[in-house]
């Protein structure tokens, strides 16, 4: 997966995101000649055979589709375009990357003590002498300098064909130096398992409008990776494209700046403040969700300008100067950009509003200031102190209430506001008394029918989560790092959490029924190891784009294989350490296998060697080989991956680095293993991406940074906190009270169709009938509890589905049906509508007219 936004091409993100391939991006304009095309039957079958054998190596087959376009090339186009798709394929899982470990021969090569190659790397670094015999071993004729580190050596101590940097420092070394000697350890794949297949189906002419189109109606904030993939596909846009209603404003401004210099009609779509103050960080290649201010503000056009505050001005002024004080000091930044009381005869409401952000002492001698106190006279809730301008808002009147122990007040002003009602219902609930609950529900009742989906599936796990365990807290910042505190609070009345639960789970299912029917939906069971889709704004960029807290089954004894690769930048030396942390039940600390101990009890972990450098162009790669079953035999249960900056360099300084893993690989570097990859970025020093437990038999995704000082980052000092993170994390993401994705799927199911089939975690196919008598809500229920089922069925239901939700794509649906899988596999997105977890959220938006709920 391309670093960065420039890098990208719509045809790599297409080819990543829906595994479709842009043909008329990737194939070169190659001329045939009347020589090719009598040469053609047989340079083209070699060629086609070439392809699909390394794409096979590769992990993906060529629909028919494409095969049968690529059948159609000349010799020199088709070779064209298969090292094009290969390019992309391998930028996508990091096979473009040289990766060379510390011990060429990992992990048979790996010493076994740890400290005595240590302690022989101290004496030779501290005692060595030039045209002195060697300390460790006395031959008089073997110790040479190596480059560009200059350490002395010894040819017969250290083997040169084992290692691949300097054995005294572990920093790269020139790739020319005597000292490297070729290498007979590495072994091609020679075998791709049939279950890792994934198909490559030939895009269409509409696949980047439908591609934008679904990233525009999503009604969960886009990771950064997604909005780099948006900011790509729009390149080649227009405002046709748009729909009526982009939900997200972070994404809506995200469209707005690009689009603004042709089309300035556009801002209107930016219905508040804080609208656009999104579109004027947008404008300044900042971030559009606000956590950081932008690292160098642009000088606007005066065009610009004007248009900016003639669009404030036209804003309700309560409104206005509310949302501008809720962002106080990103408004006084941009304040220095606007020039608002240049234009305050023209804009005044605008300019009340700065004056009022500012404390501005008004001067009544200017044109302005009289202006803006003109404007100030017309509006009720700006008072006059002084020669300055003040107002209480929304906010302040709202938490004030709940302070001053007037919960009641608070629910009145919370009617005003149906968003802010369901973010606060948990607050709200235990602030009011016994008595005053079902004025709660009813409010909420009333205000659900317009809250956003995502809203009300974050306000269902609050609501059903009971207290006493620790409390997880995402802060709004560059990077994702996490608190935790005990949970103190108190219970909620059992029938209140029930009846607020009934309210929000009622309205998914009302907004499902407006649906279009389906016939027969075919659910995985495994789904409800998947948490539901919510906001993505700190998410890494990954293959698999799971919900931070979602899971996936393993087999106990399967060998992983842990990956880093990162490259330096240049002039300065970055030391990255792949670290990995063994706990029991009880989190007490069992082992570790990082640089201080390569293996942990022989071959359960296996490290390949500490690099403390990467240099560009080939960086340097570290990994880890995990065997479950003997660590489950040595009593671990959690095991833990830590990504370490070691010398204290933020990611974001980077050239390039990612961390991932790979499952059951033939060879060093396996492309068909590789389950799941990381992108390093933002200013975190430390990465936990993921923790493995073999009590479960789950893997579950973390893509959490811990916050970092100092020097010398490991897991002797973070060690106590990396657990207590992750015990955190499994008891919150766990304990099954987070809306999961098999829930959303069910809600679906109960209120689309009347026949749903089940596949059960061991294997076995049960069916559900709704009974006439039996209303949505009920037979909801019956499918998210997995109750008693009215049947058993057989595999092949899935044939006969309009709809299906599973895990994995081992399935084959009958043609057209809509489909979400998160290993699609072979399934072909030219016969099935492929969807993600998104969309299945994003169909049960407020008004599903305004949005296309599912393609279709």
């Amino acid at each position: 997966m391309p670093e960065h936004a420039s890098e990208q091409t719509q045809a790599a993100v297409l080819l990543r995101r829906r595994r479709l391939v842009d043909t008329t991006a990737l194939t070169p304009p190659v001329r045939r000649s009347a020589w090719q095309w009598l040469r053609r039957p047989l340079t083209i079958q070699a060629g086609l055979s070439a392809l699909q054998a390394d794409l096979i190596q590769r992990g993906f087959l060529l629909s028919v589709g494409l095969y049968r376009y690529c059948a159609s090339l000349s010799a020199p186009a088709l070779a064209g375009f298969g090292g094009r798709l290969l390019d992309l394929l391998d930028a996508e899982s990091g096979h473009n990357a040289e990766h060379v470990p510390l011990f060429r021969g990992f992990p048979e090569s790996v010493p076994g003590n740890t400290e005595t190659f240590y302690v022989n790397r101290v004496f030779a670094r501290l005692l060595q002498e030039p045209e002195q015999p060697c300390v460790l071993c006395g031959d008089t004729k073997s110790v040479h300098a190596v480059s560009p580190c200059a350490h002395l050596v010894c040819r017969t101590c250290w083997d040169g064909s084992e290692l691949s940097a300097c054995p005294l420092c572990l920093r790269r070394i020139d790739p020319l130096d005597p000292f490297l000697k070729p290498s007979f350890h590495e072994v091609q794949p020679a075998h791709v398992r049939s279950d890792r297949l994934r198909l490559l189906s030939l895009a269409q002419s509409a696949t980047t409008r439908t591609t934008v189109h679904d990233l525009l109606v999503r009604r969960s904030p886009l990771s950064a990776v997604d909005r780099a993939d948006l900011q790509v596909l729009l390149s080649g846009a227009d405002p046709s494209w748009l729909p009526d209603d982009i939900p997200v404003r972070e994404t809506r401004a995200l469209v707005i700046a690009h689009f603004l210099a042709d089309h300035p009609d556009l801002i209107d779509r930016a219905g508040t403040a804080t609208d656009v103050l999104r579109v004027l960080h947008a404008l300044m290649d900042a971030d559009p969700g606000l956590r950081t201010p932008p690292a160098r503000r642009k000088s606007l056009p005066r065009a610009t300008r004007r248009l900016v505050l003639a669009r404030l001005d036209r804003l309700p002024a309560e409104h206005l100067v509310e949302d501008m004080l809720r962002h106080e000091r990103a408004w006084k930044r941009m304040a220095e950009n606007l020039h608002p009381f240049e234009f305050a005869t023209r804009h005044p409401v605008a300019a009340l509003a700065f004056a009022i952000l500012r404390r501005t002492d008004l001067d009544l001698g200017t044109a302005a200031g009289r202006a803006v106190l003109g404007e100030a006279s017309q509006h009720p809730f700006v008072r006059l102190e002084g020669k300055r301008l003040a107002t209480s808002t929304f906010a302040s009147r709202v938490e004030g209430a709940l302070a001053d122990g007037r919960p009641g007040h608070a629910l009145d002003l919370l009617r005003q506001r149906p968003g802010e009602l369901v973010r606060r219902l948990v607050q709200l609930a235990r602030a009011l008394p016994p008595d005053q609950h079902g004025a709660l529900v009813d409010a909420l009742a009333t205000a659900v029918s317009d809250v956003s989906p995502v809203v009300i599936t974050a306000a269902i796990g609050q609501v059903r989560t009971p207290p006493g365990d620790l409390r997880l807290f995402f802060p709004r910042g560059g990077t994702a790092r996490i608190w935790t505190s005990v949970d103190e609070r108190e219970p909620l009345p059992a029938d209140t959490a029930s009846a607020l639960t009934d309210v929000l789970v009622g309205e998914m299912l009302r907004r499902a029924t407006a649906l279009p029917r389906l016939r027969r939906v075919f659910l995985d069971e495994e789904l409800a190891r998947l948490a539901a889709p919510g906001s993505e704004r700190n998410a890494s960029s990954t293959l698999r784009r799971m919900t931070r807290g979602s899971a996936v089954p393993i087999p106990p004894d399967e060998l992983l294989r842990l990956f880093l690769h990162w490259v330096e930048p240049s002039g300065r030396r970055v030391d990255l350490d792949l670290s990995v942390a063994v706990f029991d039940e009880e989190w007490a600390f069992v082992g570790l296998c990082d640089y201080t101990r390569l293996r942990f009890d022989q071959d359960a972990l296996v490290h390949s060697g500490d690099l403390t450098s990467a240099p560009a162009p080939g960086g340097s790669t570290e990994f880890v080989d995990l065997d479950l079953g003997a660590v489950r035999r040595v009593g671990g249960r959690y095991v833990l991956p830590v990504v370490f900056s070691y010398n204290d360099v933020p990611f974001d300084e980077l050239e390039r680095g990612f961390v991932g893993v790979m499952r059951q690989p033939t060879g060093l570097f396996d492309p068909a293993a590789v389950d799941e990859r990381f992108d390093l970025a933002g200013p975190a020093k430390i990465l936990l991406p993921f923790g493995v437990d073999l009590h479960t038999k789950e893997l579950r995704w973390y893509d959490v940074n811990l916050g970092a000082a100092g020097y010398g980052h490991n897991i002797a000092r973070y060690g106590g906190h990396i657990a207590l993170m992750a015990a955190t994390l499994e008891d919150v993401h766990g304990s099954g009270d987070r809306v999961s994705l098999w829930e959303v799927c069910c809600w679906h199911a109960a209120a689309r169709s009347d026949e749903v089939v089940v596949r059960c975690a061991d294997g076995s196919v049960v069916g559900y009938v709704r009974d006439p008598a039996e209303d949505p809500a009920a037979f909801a229920r019956r499918l998210t509890a997995r109750l008693e089922p009215d049947r058993p069925w057989d595999e092949d239901a899935a044939n006969r589905s309009d709809f299906a939700a599973v895990l994995t794509g081992n399935i084959t649906p009958r043609h057209g049906a809509q489909v979400y899988a998160l290993h699609p596999h072979l399934l072909d997105s030219a016969a099935h509508t492929l969807i993600d977890a998104p969309q299945l959220l994003s169909a049960l938006a407020p008004d599903t007219r305004a949005h296309a709920p599912l393609p279709t």
